[in-house]
């Protein structure tokens, strides 16, 4: 995914975010992932919010950006986060392009598989 196509993606989901009382806190997009910090409110699954969010992008990117086929990967992460971790938590999605610098996507999620025992394959 472009610079552009990650503009439009990254507005895409703020206003999504709005609409359904989600906050993002913290949101970064990678052609390969995106990571994102919300604030989930009591009355919404995470379930709910990532079928809303996930389906709702791929199609809205097919219909306004790519005018093609996109559409995200089976599943996601997701982890909850301690208030006393929330800093350390922002700087590490801040820090993302940085960050893959020196350890591409790839490698960062098989050495994650490995150390907390994910078989995803």
């Amino acid at each position: 995914m472009g610079k552009e196509q990650s503009r439009h993606l990254f507005d895409y989901f703020i206003r999504k975010g709005k609409e359904t009382g989600v906050l993002f806190e913290k949101l970064t997009i990678q052609p390969e992932h995106v990571h994102a910090l919300i604030n989930l409110p009591t009355n919404q699954t995470i379930a709910e919010f990532m079928n809303l969010i996930k389906g709702g992008s791929s199609y809205w990117l097919n219909r306004n950006v790519f005018q093609s086929r996109f559409s995200w990967q089976r599943g996601y992460g997701a982890y909850s986060v301690s208030a006393s971790l929330l800093k350390n938590v922002k700087q590490y999605i801040d820090n993302q392009q940085e960050h893959h610098k020196r350890l591409s996507f790839n490698q960062e999620y098989e050495k994650w598989k490995n150390e907390y025992g994910i078989f995803d394959d």
